[in-house]
């Protein structure tokens, strides 16, 4: 006898398998460079987990928007689509090294600190986009 799921399960199912396929391509080795460039030598190896959690979930949200680009829309009005949720995961990594580490009266440091999370979560949103908008157009999806 047959299993017959409904159309949710047939999409989670879906995307479950287009986000295996997609982490299988990425590398512990890339994103530890990418951490000390820029986070620098004195990440504390507490926040890596953090570091890799925030990493993995940009490349995905990018690569789950990718499918807007692979059907025309330019780079910049995808990622206008997903600014919340860009937005969430440079907050939660902004306040998670914050959490860590020792918390400074220096506005600047901090300043710095959260544009070094933009422009990471930035980065691996793009290379996500790059590589799920690569997926479609080999219809690998």
């Amino acid at each position: 006898m047959a299993v017959i799921l409904g159309l949710q399960e047939l999409q989670k199912e879906k995307q479950l398998k287009f986000e295996r396929r997609l982490l299988r391509e990425l590398s512990i080795d890339d994103m530890k460079g990418r951490i000390q460039r820029y986070f620098g030598q004195d990440f504390m190896e507490v926040l890596v987990e953090g570091y890799f959690d925030v990493a993995i979930e940009a490349f995905l949200l990018g690569a789950n928007y990718s499918k807007f680009g692979y059907y025309g829309e330019s780079v910049d009005d995808v990622r206008a689509r997903c600014f919340k949720e860009e937005k969430f995961l440079i907050d939660t990594l902004f306040n998670f090294i914050l959490y860590w580490r020792e918390v400074t009266a220096n506005n600047a440091f901090d300043e710095g600190l959260f544009y070094c999370c933009e422009g990471f979560v930035g980065e691996w949103w793009q290379d996500g986009f790059k590589t799920g908008e690569k997926r479609y157009k080999m219809k690998l999806h």
